[in-house]
Formats: C-alpha cells, sequence, structure tokens
C-alpha cells in the first residue's frame, strides 16, 4: 500500500504489509476486508483483510496463555517499565512518521495530529512507564501490620487483572493505545488490540512499535474487525476486561456482551458539554476561543463543548462575534499548519451531520453563523462549521452528540439557570467556564461533569484520570486512577 506523497519514507515502512499481530508473529487477515481511506481526498488507499473468527480465538487464546504463563504478568516491575520507556523512545524517534500517518487515515489538521493527538500521548506514556516500575498507591506489595480487632497482619498484592480486549476509536487513536494497551502491559496484562476499521494504519504503526520495544510474544495482539470480531472479543469466557472508547450505543451493547461472564468493562463514551460564559464577560473576548475549541478537528471529539450558554443580553453581540470569527477559521487542507477543520471522516457520517443540521432548521433553528458550501478543491468529506439558534436545550440537535462541526447557541437569565440547562443532559464528560475564576470554580463545582476548564483550561495532565459522570463512561482512563482500573488485589491474612 503506498501512502499519499506526503507521508516520509519512515512512515512507509512502518506500515509495510498490513497484518495481524497475533502471539509475536505477523499473519495475514483471512476475514473481511475493510478499505483505507483518505478522508482529505475521498480516495481509498487499499485494503486491510480483518480477523477470522479463528484468528481472533487465537489472539485471545495466546493473551490467555502468556498471561497465566507469566512472562509479563509476574515479571519485575522494573523489567515491564525498561520496555515501556523504549516505547516512550521510539514513539518519540518516530513522532513525525506516527503524524503523518494520522492525518493521511483521519484527516485531523497537523497542529492538533502534534499536540492532543502526539505531544499529550508521548507525556502520558512517560508517565505510564514510571508507573510501572512504581506501582500503585501502597506500591506492589504492601505489609500489614497486626490489626487488634482481627488479630491478624499480612499482606496486601496488587497485579494485572488479565487479559483486556481494547476497543478504540478513530478520532484520537494514539491517546487510546497508550490509555488502553500501555496501560494495561503497565499493570502485567495481556492484551488484545481491536482498532476502528477507520484507525488501522495507526494501529499497525502502533503495534510495530510495540513489537520493537521488545514485549514478548502473546502480551500484546493486532486484530482488525467489524461488529462480529467485536462481539467475540466483549462476550468470550477467556476475557477479564474490555476497555471500549466510542458511542454510548455500542457501549451498551459491550456491557450486555459482557454481563454474561461478569467482565470488568470500562467505557469512555459520548459527551454534549457546554461552554458556559459568566455574566460580566464580554462575549466578543471568548467567541473565537470557544468557537475554534469547538470546530477543531471538525468537531470530531468527545469533549466538544458543542453547546454554549450566555447571559440572554448578550446573546446578540455573541452572534455577531461568531459570523466574523467563523469565516476566519482556516477550513481544508489538514497537511497545512495552519489548517484548524479538515474532514469529517467518511461520506456518509458528514451526510448524517449535515442532515440533522436541515432537520432542526426544519423544526424552526435559525443558523446564526457559518454554514453554506465549503470552500475546498480537495474533493474531501469536508463539511462548513455552523452555529445554530432559535432552540432551546430540549432540541433534538442540543441533546445528541454529533460528532461533528455544529455548535448551539442558548441563551440563560440567571447563574442557577445556566448551571440547571448545562446539567440537563444525559452525558456529563466536559464543560468549559469563562469568566472570574472564583465565581467560575464555583458554578464549575455545581456541573455534574468529570471534566471543568475555567477559561479554557490546558492540556490533560497525566497524572489524573479522564472520565465523565452520567452516561458519559463507567472508570476513568489515564492518570492514578486509571492505572487502578487495570489492576486485582489480593489480601494475604496471617494469623498474629
Amino acid at each position: 500500500m503506498d501512502l499519499p506523497e506526503q507521508a516520509s519514507i519512515i512512515a512507509k515502512q512502518l506500515v509495510r504489509n498490513p497484518t495481524l499481530y497475533i502471539d509475536g508473529e505477523w499473519v495475514a487477515g483471512a476475514g473481511t476486508p475493510f478499505p483505507v481511506i483518505d478522508p482529505t481526498q475521498a480516495m481509498q488507499l487499499g485494503e486491510i483483510n480483518g480477523a477470522s473468527t479463528v484468528q481472533v480465538e487465537q489472539a485471545i487464546m495466546a493473551a490467555r496463555r502468556s498471561f497465566d504463563g507469566g512472562t509479563w504478568s509476574r515479571a519485575t516491575p522494573e523489567s515491564r517499565a525498561e520496555v515501556l520507556v523504549k516505547l516512550h523512545h521510539l514513539m518519540v524517534e518516530h513522532q513525525e512518521a506516527l503524524i503523518e500517518i494520522f492525518i493521511t487515515e483521519g484527516g485531523c489538521p497537523r497542529s492538533l495530529a502534534r499536540t492532543l493527538n502526539m505531544e499529550g500521548p508521548i507525556e502520558s506514556l512517560r508517565w505510564i512507564a514510571d508507573k510501572a516500575a512504581r506501582g500503585p498507591a501502597g506500591g506492589w506489595v504492601r505489609t500489614l501490620n497486626t490489626d487488634p480487632w482481627a488479630k491478624t497482619r499480612g499482606l496486601v498484592q496488587r497485579e494485572g487483572y488479565g487479559v483486556v480486549t481494547a476497543l478504540t476509536p478513530y478520532n484520537v487513536p494514539y491517546i487510546a493505545y497508550v490509555w488502553k494497551v500501555a496501560m494495561a502491559l503497565a499493570a502485567g496484562c495481556s492484551v488484545v488490540l481491536l482498532p476502528s476499521p477507520r484507525a488501522q494504519l495507526t494501529a499497525l504503526a502502533f503495534m510495530r512499535l510495540v513489537e520493537q520495544a521488545g514485549v514478548p510474544a502473546g502480551i500484546a495482539n493486532l486484530v482488525f474487525g467489524g461488529p462480529d470480531i467485536g462481539r467475540i472479543l466483549t462476550s468470550h469466557d477467556a476475557v477479564d476486561m474490555v476497555t471500549f472508547t466510542g458511542s454510548n450505543a455500542v457501549g451498551a451493547d459491550v456491557m450486555r456482551q459482557g454481563a454474561a461472564t461478569s467482565k470488568k468493562v470500562l467505557l469512555e463514551l459520548g459527551g454534549k458539554s457546554p461552554n458556559i460564559v459568566l455574566p460580566g464577560v464580554n462575549p466578543a473576548d471568548v467567541a473565537a476561543a470557544s468557537l475554534r475549541r469547538l470546530f477543531r478537528n471538525a468537531g470530531q471529539g468527545c469533549a466538544v463543548t458543542s453547546r454554549t450558554l450566555v447571559p440572554r443580553e448578550s446573546y446578540d453581540t455573541y452572534v455577531e462575534a461568531a459570523r466574523v470569527t467563523i469565516p476566519d477559521i482556516p477550513i481544508g487542507d489538514p497537511w497545512l499548519e495552519e489548517t484548524w477543520v479538515g474532514p469529517l471522516i467518511r461520506d456518509d457520517h458528514r451526510a448524517r451531520v449535515e442532515q440533522a443540521v436541515h432537520d432542526e432548521v426544519g423544526l424552526g433553528a435559525r443558523i446564526l453563523a457559518g454554514g453554506g458550501p465549503t470552500n475546498t478543491s480537495l474533493g474531501g468529506y469536508f463539511m462548513t462549521p455552523v452555529l445554530l439558534g432559535n432552540l432551546d436545550n430540549n432540541a433534538p440537535i442540543a441533546q445528541t452528540e454529533l460528532f461533528g462541526p455544529v455548535g448551539v447557541l442558548i441563551p440563560y437569565d440567571s447563574i442557577d439557570e445556566a448551571i440547571g440547562i448545562a446539567n440537563q443532559t444525559r452525558y456529563g464528560l466536559n464543560a468549559n467556564i469563562w469568566g472570574d475564576e472564583e465565581q467560575a470554580i464555583a458554578v464549575a463545582l455545581r456541573i455534574q461533569s468529570g471534566n471543568v476548564a475555567i477559561n479554557g483550561g490546558g492540556p490533560q495532565r497525566a497524572d489524573i484520570a479522564f472520565g465523565g459522570y452520567k452516561q458519559s463512561g463507567i472508570g476513568g482512563e489515564g492518570g492514578d486512577s486509571g492505572f487502578e482500573e487495570f489492576l486485582e488485589f489480593k489480601h494475604i491474612i496471617i494469623p498474629a
């Protein structure tokens, strides 16, 4: 398979001979072929064969044997950390190639591919490698002194949860591989990775680096496939834990499929996050930052703050600022450093987002800013960002995660009302609040969300987990508590 001319020789080498990685061997897939598509040019680059049911069974059992055999699970924390440090160094060494691969198949603008989707995962992986050696709070083995009531002493040992299947998304693939695969490896688990069929090249590149880092055979496995392969990975009785990032509908299926064998299920799901402009803030001062955050990567992010809430008296000012800002947001070729909005991942996805806007306008909503044809000759799946108004928080488009460059503007009359609107959603993943810091923190404490940024916040910290309230997921990814998700505990009781 040839990548576009923009991709480097290193990138082409990393994805040579696309195959499955099972029990330490690269093998040809014997299942359904999946296209590899460049969404920027709407061009098919080739196909990658998925796994057959026999091959996915082989991958699961390779992970099972490797975990039970103890090659990795009972290795010293220092030896596991050494391998993860090498993986970190390899990601640093090949980061430009990894970025190019992501732009090729994901259409992510270069600036975002470099920061959120590469620098962030690299920093997290450095922290994870260190955590593999240090272990959880209290260490890998903690000695218990004599308890005066129970009359016992003993030990508490922490160890890997077992065989983990990791189902990852297309929009932030490297973050997902680090938070799921690398974190599981740090805990001593064995893993089978099933990436989105829309993010196959990134998974191949990452797994080749895992191999080069020296992860033993069977510990990390890679398969491709659709829902049929996913069901095997989430229901197989040799699998102990499933970690999934994606839509709520599929997340619910994952829970149902894992329930029969009482698997642990870690879910990072959707969001419909609020962006609150507090009274006293000039909307014109924050509109540009708000809209650029909303529309970056064409809105394809679970943490996108797509519901903007402004004081009623500031509504018109915000609209005017949006009408000035949106035409100036660079849309087009993601290979260019200045591009802010690239293509949507597929044509059918773009059609769904556009239809949702059309339907809402049919119900009485107004396009306040943006919309219209996209000024690009690339031929890819581009969509002009749009801000909708003349609707309330009960509108379908204000409650549905679109994964597209669409925002809604909702007025409020009091801070209590703004908080009520912000919390009136089945999600609780992210939020942003613009205003005086002390007042903004007071509001943040009342928002039902796993993450709340004040005045734009900053990058996700490597030591703090990312997760959400309500239907935005179960558990956290990354950080100390995310590491704990992959660990079991064992209490060894000794008479005093």
